[in-house]
């Protein structure tokens, strides 16, 4: 049976991030994509110029009358842009039983901020607790913690934990700002911590890799696979679409990755 996938993030014009990268990892992963825009934004490989959130009570109305209508297998849940739409977000998720990949999208690559400082609390306090998985970059799982961004696997390991103890399920540590050669990404639940290496491919062409991860990771869950097996999927899926996104020709700046890496050039 396929999956049904519900993305609740903000828009992104370029394709690269956002619900188009969603959408895009969704259905490259196996899975019936569907979104709710929670913002919207005036962004491209160069930068974020500005955005502006959809009011609450039409988030609201989106995802309900998705819940009343379809089958939902998973949710990821990725730019929500402030405390409002946190706190919205955070009530409807009590009527819906499926898993949650939570993206904590809060500081754009560029440096943008994507989500109001205050809606931080919001976020750790009413989404965290609910997310099967929750997948920080090194500075998100710092902004969270309040603390310093890891710079090594062993903190990577701490925040980690500090993280789940939060509420989460578990907690996907991404590791691509370490300063090494591997890729190394941490998968810390109660009963383990799972090192999930790949090799680094040298690309600015990176933009939507943490919309693309956390989407595919959504998927893999909405098709019954365990926790530690869909990261591993998802793992695969990023570095495979992370290696041919040089093969993109998309914007001047950093480019997003190549969702459909495995599709011959063109229309054939």
């Amino acid at each position: 049976m396929i999956p049904n996938i519900l993305s609740i993030a903000g828009s992104d014009p370029s394709g690269g991030a956002g619900i188009q990268a969603d959408i895009k990892a969704i259905s490259a992963n196996g899975g019936y994509a569907m979104a709710v825009i929670a913002a919207l934004t005036a962004q491209n490989t160069r930068g974020v110029r500005g955005f502006t959130v959809v009011a609450p009570d039409m988030v609201r109305s989106q995802i309900e009358t998705i819940r009343d209508d379809i089958r939902i297998d998973a949710i990821k849940i990725g730019m929500l842009g402030d405390a409002a739409i946190v706190r919205t977000v955070a009530e409807v998720l009590g009527t819906i039983d499926a898993p949650v990949v939570l993206d904590p999208v809060m500081v754009a690559k560029g440096g943008d901020r994507l989500l109001a400082e205050e809606a931080v609390a919001a976020l750790r306090d009413l989404l965290v607790p609910r997310a099967a998985i929750l997948t920080p970059n090194l500075p998100e799982a710092g902004d969270l913690l309040g603390r310093a961004p890891a710079q090594d696997i062993e903190s990577m390991r701490e925040q980690g934990e500090a993280l789940l103890a939060l509420g989460c399920k578990a907690v996907m540590m991404k590791g691509g700002h370490l300063p090494r050669g591997e890729a190394i990404d941490l998968l810390v639940t109660d009963d383990d911590t799972v090192e999930l290496e790949a090799p680094r491919t040298n690309t600015k062409n990176t933009h939507g890799t943490g919309c693309t991860l956390s989407s595919a990771l959504a998927t893999a869950l909405g098709a019954g696979f365990a926790p530690i097996e869909a990261a591993r999927r998802a793992k695969a899926y990023i570095g495979a679409a992370i290696g041919a996104a040089d093969t993109l020709s998309v914007g001047s700046g950093n480019g997003p990755v190549h969702h459909f890496h495995w599709r011959s050039p063109g229309l054939a």
